[in-house]
């Protein structure tokens, strides 16, 4: 409990926001301290190279946070301007209807330029802090385990940004921001892949391989080998391999093309990658998070629920970085919890087109599972409450990830409706807008009333061992699609899920590369349903313009407008935009502006 207590407590100190001047980079050093006098003291040197995570995104940030800012690209906007959720707070809330321009593009990940800037500061200025007496010093071992450190961060910034703005400017040196010099071109797209392919690489062989217990959100081996993996499924994948048609046309003023032609090739090179983090995954490195029952069989219900509660051997990288808050705070817990329970804000809806795509417990889709009903209602639950049909026999990470109408909160047990009239309808401004309530990842023994819990410590995921699966099935299916290996590993997370394997109840599409990839990309969609990837994935496919990945037109949801009697009927929501431009973020408009080098993305 004291480990854990230090941890919540050292990261609480060292991602937030920084109020000394000393330690904003943009700013120099102000408050009277150089950047040669805070490398000769120890404490201040730790604290610059602390404040270098402090861009590692907060994925448990999805609508707001105790500070009620505005969320950005270093949060999770993404399922809520994606086809998973709607928010009924802050800047994501219109987003998706109204749309942006470069000018008010507020998702952005521009500023990480900051943490990459003073990641090279610290490496080219951090020294070994002899000790004097009974100061504190810095040996040559801590001074180049930071530096290592500093220069992953540098490297995965720039993966962030790449994932993005696509082609963006490498910074490898620290720049003087007043400089009337500081104006930069775009890499190409083969270009940012080389460099931090040799940089994942390289930090791969310099990491730990495991993380200090005291320090569990610092880098590893098995991070820097992961984040090479994904980097090629990236440099492999459509958007970025020759098939955004838009982008390939796109040039800076001295002719170099940023995006290359289409080039095959790179998947059996991103297999390659993607190879080696398997085989160090699996050699006893990582493993899926399971809980069995006492008969020796997977426990889904529990294996999917603490899979989010609790350091685990399934995550790759953790961040202690939250917004996860308490549901008698501000922050994502309150959000994910109903009107009719105290203090409940119920701001987080899920979408219908993502209720739609969950299994039943055949693990077949709701359009081919004789289990699946949408007319009358069913007994459900220890209480025997009369659910509709369409939410009953349905896969175990669905009853995870949506808490749905005439489903008990897990502590009041109390049934929660949304109809009209109901208290969670929306005659208030904070609302689920669509029937149905987020509950993926939330703690079940948090209550705003009496002796519970208000609040509860948990990781933030920003990498676990399933994503990674079920990247190599797609990359095996796109390279070989006879490999057995692809329905294996699919297989491997649809266990842990506690449904049937597509090995024996799919036998037809083994071997058919559509049919596969069709049920890989299904696959990644409810096992990383709003957990960030979604946004990025219809992206990379190309296919956010298309029927299977639709990010635009009419939204659905049950009808909150209507009594009890009438509630379950699918109603439009929203009405959202999506254009083609809308593949790639768009550079800051006062970037672009200012410079003579940088080209703006297609369509901006």
């Amino acid at each position: 409990m004291k480990k854990i207590y230090w941890l919540i407590v050292s990261f609480l100190v060292l991602f937030m926001p920084s109020c000394s001047d000393y330690l904003d980079v943009s700013d120099e050093l102000a408050g009277e301290l150089k950047l040669e006098e805070v490398f000769q003291n120890a404490s201040y040197c730790r604290k610059f190279h602390r404040n270098i995570f402090t861009g590692i995104p907060d994925m448990s940030f999805i609508c707001i946070n105790s500070s009620y800012a505005a969320i950005d690209g270093l949060g999770n906007p993404w399922p809520s301007v994606s086809d998973e959720l709607k928010s009924a707070q802050n800047n994501v809330k219109n987003l998706p209807v109204t749309g942006y321009h470069a000018g008010n593009a507020s998702l952005g990940r521009w500023t990480l330029y900051k943490q990459i800037r003073q990641a090279n500061l610290f490496m080219e200025k951090a020294v070994v802090i002899p000790q004097s007496g009974e100061t504190d010093f810095i040996d040559e071992a801590e001074l180049n385990q930071m530096k290592v450190e500093a220069r992953f961060l540098r490297a995965y910034y720039h993966f962030l940004l790449f994932e993005l703005y696509g082609p963006i400017p490498i910074m490898t040196q620290s720049q003087n921001p007043n400089s009337a010099e500081l104006d930069f071109y775009r890499a190409s797209v083969d270009e940012v892949v080389a460099f931090l392919d040799k940089e994942f690489l390289e930090l791969a062989t310099l990491l730990n391989e495991q993380e200090p217990e005291d320090r569990l959100a610092v880098p590893t081996k098995g991070v820097a080998m992961a984040l090479r993996a994904k980097l090629w499924i990236y440099a492999a994948s459509p958007l970025f391999n020759g098939e955004y048609s838009e982008a390939l046309e796109l040039t800076d003023n001295t002719g170099k093309k940023l995006f290359p032609a289409k080039d095959p090739t790179k998947w059996q090179k991103a297999l390659n990658v993607m190879q080696e983090f398997i085989d160090y995954a699996n050699n006893n490195h990582y493993q899926l998070y399971k809980e069995f029952n006492s008969n020796g069989s997977i426990n889904a219900e529990n294996s999917l629920y603490n899979l989010f509660q609790q350091y685990n051997r399934e995550i790759i990288w953790a961040s202690t970085k939250n917004s996860w808050g308490g549901v008698n705070g501000e922050g994502t817990d309150r959000r994910m919890t109903p009107r009719s329970e105290y203090q409940g804000f119920a701001s987080v809806g899920v979408t219908q087109e993502l209720i739609d795509d969950f299994f039943m417990k055949d693990g077949l889709p709701i359009e081919s599972s004789a289990l699946y009903s949408e007319k009358g209602f069913s007994p459900y639950g220890p209480e025997k409450d009369s659910i509709s049909k369409m939410y009953l026999n349905r896969e175990p990470r669905f009853y995870q990830a949506v808490f749905f109408q005439g489903r008990r909160w897990q502590v009041s047990n109390r049934q929660v409706f949304f109809h009209k009239g109901s208290g969670n309808d929306n005659s208030k401004g904070d609302n689920p807008y669509t029937g149905a309530l987020l509950f993926k990842r939330m703690n079940k023994t948090l209550l705003n009333q009496g002796s519970n819990p208000r609040s509860k410590f948990r990781p933030v995921i920003l990498y676990r061992l399933a994503e990674f699966y079920l990247l190599y099935a797609e990359v095996l299916n796109e390279v070989n699609p006879s490999d057995a290996r692809i329905i294996e590993y699919v297989d491997k997370v649809r266990e842990r899920a506690g449904i049937p394997l597509l090995k024996d109840i799919r036998p037809d599409i083994i071997g058919n590369q559509t049919l596969q990839r069709e049920a890989i990309r299904r696959e990644s969609r409810i096992e990383l349903c709003t957990e960030g990837q979604r946004y990025f994935d219809v992206r990379r496919w190309m296919v956010a313009d298309t029927e299977e990945g639709r990010q635009g037109g009419d939204f659905h949801g049950m009808d909150m407008n209507a009594p009890a009697e009438t509630f379950h009927q699918r109603v439009t929501f929203e009405t959202r935009i999506f254009e083609r431009k809308m593949y790639l973020y768009p550079l800051p408009l006062n970037e672009v502006q200012k410079s003579l080098k940088l080209v703006q993305n297609p369509g901006w």
